[in-house]
């Protein structure tokens, strides 16, 4: 190149620099409203096409098949197929009420034990809930054990002091980022026959006991309690150290008794933040899969589980038509909790300032009834929420004579005489981290461009958030056909061409698509909260909007872009749903697929495997606390 042109190549690349700096925010958006366009709203519209199509020509009857299918929604179906026939709907409700009685009576609750325990006998008429209708009474059961384990705790948070107490509440974010799968075997190493709980009871001749054969349902509402009870507790702490200790202390000095003033003064600023917590339990519960496949099959299947069925079964129609409704009923859940949660935003208070009572002062104290009932409520968190996991960990190298390392042993050989249509450890384990490698270079940038798009926008801000965050309302299942049924199997475009997202590409998209929501939740509120001059004043000395972002506004909400990809890393490390779907019979499968795989024909190695899954996905978490904390001020 001569000499002369030099300069001119120079100053060329130096205005499309320019001009890119300029246009970069820009672009970004305008890349990720593509990405989501594709990989978002057109799987979940392919879905809701396959509903409303049969070989090409629009139509309902998918829809009216289901409706009025007694299997899916149970006694209902006769509302649907003749809807005008009120009053004869009526004479059956009442028909059926009358019939209901309630008596007194003693049962045993738990297999093999014979602990009589009173009870009141609810006796109704036969009544068909169908598969909507059970998905629904397990989430209903589901949140009130969540409720009824989260609120004691609740109150020990926020009443007492005691050392690791901010520990514990710390922790309890960790049971959102663990893989459903890996809790459904943890639950198994606990309660499974030769599960941890049973060689205790063993040890004072007792057992061993069927819980999971025994009443398999149970088991998954505690599983699921597992779960959400923390959220229940995290809400509703938050809740109660912002109760006004002055309006506690005046209808005190006005009379009333600990118990009354509990009653009429905190009970009722604790019951948004109940509620809040126990319909976000129910949409979640509603919505369940990988804990229901794998501690109650078929047997318990929620609409989830069915859907997943059908795909396998490939009766997609079918499936789509479900993935419909319970995508229409989990936003119209939502949309309630939203709307909730809005009236309630203009009560918060200012967290209280009244010091804690000690949790044992002395030993006189830790001998009364209230210290002894949180005693006995610390036995059930053990049982509930560190048996599983501790049990998984001892379960993969012990047995029923013992230590071994025999599981271990099986998965090694697996490894190095398994066929190639087998299920290999090593494979899975590597598709796991390349995988959560992947997602994090799509979705902590989408995260982060959303953020700044959404963090000072007023209501179009707003509307973009609320459409940005469509994965939180869709069911991983729902994800994963639309992807198979679309992007998967091909959209066929002008000119004989296809347009196809398969094999790692699909499933690395799925776990993008259910990440972001996660970065952009941890971002949105530090960049919210940046002061404005501090741009303006890079602005006004010539810094590009994409200058002024890049070395402003993303060094000082680091924390928070570290935190969100240690989420989305866990996240596609856990995911399963979606997962499950798009590996198919390849060699994609990931290390939830392959303890899915595992724990249908050996729990041994199921569980080995499942223990490997727990320390991948918690060295995740060393992140937040290794370098995370270098960029917090």
């Amino acid at each position: 190149m001569p000499a002369s042109d030099r300069p001119g190549l120079r100053n060329a690349v130096v205005t499309l620099r320019s001009r890119l700096e300029r246009h970069a925010l820009s672009l970004a958006a305008l890349a990720t409203a593509a990405v989501l366009a594709i990989m978002l709203y057109l799987p979940v519209g392919v879905v809701f096409v396959e509903a409303v199509l049969d070989a090409g020509r629009p139509t309902l009857a998918h829809f009216r098949a289901v409706l009025t299918d007694p299997f899916y929604v149970g006694a209902l179906a006769d509302v649907f197929a003749e809807p005008l026939a009120v009053g004869s709907h009526l004479e059956g409700v009442a028909g059926w009420l009358g019939a209901v009685s309630v008596s007194a009576t003693v049962v045993r609750p738990i297999p093999g034990l014979e602990l009589p325990v009173p009870w009141l006998a609810l006796e109704t008429p036969g009544v068909r809930l169908g598969l909507f209708g059970f998905t629904a009474y397990q989430a209903a059961l589901s949140t009130l054990a969540s409720v009824a384990l989260g609120l004691p705790a609740a109150y020990v948070l926020a009443t007492y002091e005691f050392r690791g107490r901010r520990t514990i509440r710390s922790l309890t974010i960790l049971p959102f980022v663990l893989p459903g799968i890996m809790v459904a075997v943890g639950f198994y190493a606990m309660f499974g026959r030769g599960g941890t709980l049973n060689g205790l009871l063993g040890l004072v001749g007792l057992g061993p006991y069927p819980f999971i054969e025994g009443n398999p349902l149970a088991i998954v509402i505690v599983a699921h309690a597992f779960y959400n009870a923390p959220l229940v507790a995290r809400v509703t702490v938050a809740a109660w150290e912002s109760v006004d200790r002055r309006a506690v202390e005046t209808a005190r000095s006005l009379g009333a008794s600990p118990r009354r003033a509990f009653r009429d003064v905190v009970v009722p600023q604790l019951f948004p933040a109940v509620l809040t917590g126990a319909l976000l339990t129910f949409i979640f519960t509603f919505m369940t899969f990988p804990i229901v496949l794998a501690l109650g099959g078929l047997q318990l299947a929620t609409v989830e589980v069915w859907i997943y069925d059908r795909v396998r079964q490939l009766a997609y129609g079918e499936a789509a038509t479900l993935a419909v409704l319970e995508t229409l009923l989990s936003l119209g859940l939502t949309y309630a909790y939203l709307r909730y949660e809005s009236a309630q935003s203009g009560l918060a208070r200012a967290a209280g300032s009244t010091a804690r009572r000690p949790l044992v002062p002395d030993l006189r104290t830790a001998l009364s009834p209230r210290r002894l009932a949180i005693v006995a409520y610390g036995l059930v968190v053990l049982v509930v929420f560190v048996g599983p996991m501790a049990s998984l960990i001892v379960g993969s190298v012990t047995d029923g004579s013992g230590l071994t390392g025999r599981h271990y042993a099986f998965l090694l050989e697996r490894q190095l005489e398994g066929a190639s249509y087998q299920t290999l450890p090593w494979i899975a384990i590597r598709n796991s981290l390349l995988f959560g490698v992947a997602t994090l270079a799509v979705a902590v940038p989408m995260g982060v461009v959303i953020s700044v798009v959404t963090a000072r926008a007023g209501r179009a801000g707003a509307i973009v958030d609320a459409l940005a965050m469509l994965p939180l309302a869709v069911s991983g299942v729902v994800f994963g056909i639309g992807l198979l049924r679309g992007l998967v199997f091909g959209i066929p475009l002008p000119g004989g061409w296809r347009f196809q997202v398969t094999g790692a590409v699909a499933i690395v998209a799925a776990h993008a698509v259910a990440a972001y929501p996660f970065v952009t939740r941890n971002v949105s509120p530090l960049l919210a909260n940046l002061d404005p001059a501090m741009v303006e004043s890079a602005r006004a000395l010539g810094a590009s909007r994409y200058r002024a972002l890049r070395d402003v506004e993303l060094p000082l909400v680091a924390s928070g872009i570290v935190a969100g990809a240690a989420f989305a890393f866990a996240i596609s490390i856990g995911e399963f749903s979606s997962t499950v779907i798009l590996a198919g019979g390849g060699d994609t499968y990931t290390m939830p697929v392959a303890v899915e795989r595992y724990l249908g024909r050996r729990s041994g190695p199921a569980i080995a495997m499942g223990t490997v899954l727990l320390f991948v996905t918690a060295a995740s978490f060393v992140v937040v606390d290794r370098v995370g904390g270098r960029f917090e001020r």
